[in-house]
């Protein structure tokens, strides 16, 4: 069974995950946020850029205990330009490391991630550093999904010292980011040992 952006609006009101506002049926809700998903919405393009190698490893973690930098959590799913799941996507991300070195001897910091069977995916990085040819932290995707056409974009953070706390203002310090939609929040949770940063990046793919 297809599982739609609009089914999972249902699941999160009834299960008390999201509430409306007065002034607001939740069946208008559900219809607004479902039109996201209509055609024209698909994620935002971005470079490819020149680091992309084939063949990266089917791995979750980037990050290998005991390595330098800010832990990061990216999550989020996979959709089609009309609100349907696509639980057959695979996502490809490749990045620098957090002092903006990319691996191009072997694959660190390169992974293949296949979405669940709820197009689900996620994994667990370091946040990128800046390297001198790019002004921007970073991750790079390369999606595909049966019956898609591939989606190439990047990953952007809020947080990036070069916005200077006001990526509305200043993303377009970095002329690769044409869109702001590519800059998403970060939410820093600290425990015990270290600051963690978390991320949602959500995909859309155009149909062929």
């Amino acid at each position: 069974m297809t599982t739609t952006r609009r089914d999972v609006l249902h699941k999160c009101l009834a299960l008390g995950g999201v509430s409306v506002a007065a002034g607001f049926s939740s069946q208008a809700v559900i219809e607004a946020w479902a039109e996201q998903g209509t055609p024209g919405k698909a994620t935002p393009v971005n470079e490819i850029g020149p680091f992309y190698k084939k063949r990266a490893p089917d791995s979750r973690a980037l990050r290998l205990p005991g390595d330098p930098g800010l832990p990061l959590a990216v999550s989020g799913r996979v959709w089609s330009a009309r609100g349907e799941a696509l639980p057959g996507a695979v996502i490809e991300v490749w990045q620098a490391d957090h002092v903006g070195h990319y691996d191009l001897e072997g694959y660190r910091y390169r992974a293949r991630v296949p979405a669940d069977g709820e197009a689900r995916y996620s994994l667990e990085t370091t946040m990128p550093g800046h390297y001198p040819a790019r002004v921007g932290q970073h991750i790079h995707y390369l999606v595909t999904a049966p019956g898609h056409k591939p989606l190439i974009t990047q990953l952007y953070f809020a947080t990036d010292p070069a916005f200077e706390g006001d990526p509305d203002k200043n993303f377009t310090r970095d002329p690769l980011i044409r869109s702001r939609e590519l800059v998403r929040p970060v939410t820093l949770t600290p425990n015990e040992k270290e600051v963690r940063a978390a991320v949602t990046f959500e995909l859309v793919l155009e149909t062929l």
